[in-house]
């Protein structure tokens, strides 16, 4: 699938394949994606940002006017891209299910850790996983 960031540009999971994938589901009005997304920007995003990882910040149906100043809001410096309709959360969950879940996906395309909501203990797990899989080469 294609995924169109607020402001401009493309990307194509296919793409993406050779480097760790975090796909971060949210949406302005989430309440625990705001407590997550600077947590994804201080502890996985900014440190590893150059060591072939991509976090992309998919935010759920709503206007790229409104996705602009979410990320400009929340201070974040990984890409939010937009996904009208739900059609690239649908993917991976029930289109009307809560918004706040990461998808991670390895170099060879296959998910290695998905989560829901925002737990300390599992964010703590994916965050081994992320930091295994990219010394994993």
């Amino acid at each position: 699938f294609i995924i169109r960031e607020a402001g401009g540009n493309t990307y194509r999971l296919s793409d993406l394949k050779g480097k760790i994938v975090m796909l971060q589901f949210t949406a302005s009005w989430c309440g625990v994606c705001r407590t997550e997304m600077p947590v994804i920007e201080k502890e996985i995003w900014h440190p590893n940002r150059d060591s072939g990882l991509v976090v992309i910040g998919i935010d759920r149906d709503e206007p790229e006017e409104t996705v602009l100043r979410f990320k400009k809001d929340m201070s974040i410096s990984y890409p939010l891209a937009l996904d009208p309709g739900a059609e690239i959360f649908a993917l991976y969950a029930h289109k009307e299910a809560g918004v706040t879940r990461n998808v991670v996906i390895d170099r060879q395309g296959k998910i290695i850790f998905l989560t829901r909501l925002f737990d300390r203990e599992e964010f703590d797990t994916m965050k081994i996983r992320i930091f295994s899989a990219l010394g994993a080469k």
